[in-house]
């Protein structure tokens, strides 16, 4: 068996509420529409970020282990919302916008490729319930 994550979270009155993961602090909250403060995100949305951060670490380093110079990356994760009860994502579509000068095509969707079906774990995890997609952007600069 793996290892095992744990984090605590703890209602701070209204809508509010904060999670402790290793000592960093995440504040979640509803938009005041809905009867919160907006001191922070709602967690749906979380998995947007979740998703995003886990496979951006893994294509920069794969990039900087194929010595690929690149000055930005930039990841956008969309999601559907289900109209019905309870909302969730029905599908997923990544952006990877990279930054730079004569960026080989071929090494981005590697790394891409790579983190998709072998080391992003929230991305597989998503991929067994909905659909995720993805596409490459260049920026020359």
């Amino acid at each position: 068996m793996g290892e095992k994550h744990s984090i605590k979270t703890s209602w701070k009155g209204g809508m509010a509420f904060e999670s402790d993961i290793n000592g960093h602090k995440i504040t979640m909250d509803a938009p005041v529409e809905a009867g919160g403060e907006n001191s922070g995100p709602g967690p749906k949305k979380l998995q947007l970020v979740s998703l995003s951060g886990c496979t951006g670490m893994d294509v920069v380093s794969i990039l900087q282990k194929m010595r690929v110079d690149f000055k930005a990356v930039d990841i956008e994760v969309q999601g559907d919302v289900t109209e019905e009860h309870p909302k969730h994502y029905n599908k997923m579509h990544v952006i990877y916008t990279f930054t730079g000068k004569n960026l080989p095509l071929d090494k981005l969707e590697k790394a891409v490729r790579m983190s998709e079906e072998t080391y992003c774990g929230v991305g597989a995890l998503y991929r067994k319930a909905i659909e995720v997609s993805s596409e490459i952007k260049i920026i020359e600069a």
